[in-house]
């Protein structure tokens, strides 16, 4: 995977001091929305080899 970026010579920059969810499809970086209680699941679905769509689940903390 590493020699398909080099080819491309695609690069993307992310701030290593933030935390978050990223996910790669068709060359394009999207970050993952993180739950506003902070508390959550994210589920990714994959069709064709791809990333297709996310689900969104909250909790909260009693």
């Amino acid at each position: 995977m590493a020699d398909a970026a080099k080819k491309l010579g695609t690069t993307a920059e992310i701030d290593l001091m933030e935390n978050g969810v990223y996910v790669v499809k068709d060359g394009q970086v999207v970050k993952a929305p993180a739950p506003e209680e902070g508390y959550g699941a994210l589920t990714i679905n994959w069709q064709g080899g791809k990333p297709c769509h996310g689900k969104m689940e909250e909790t909260f903390k009693i």
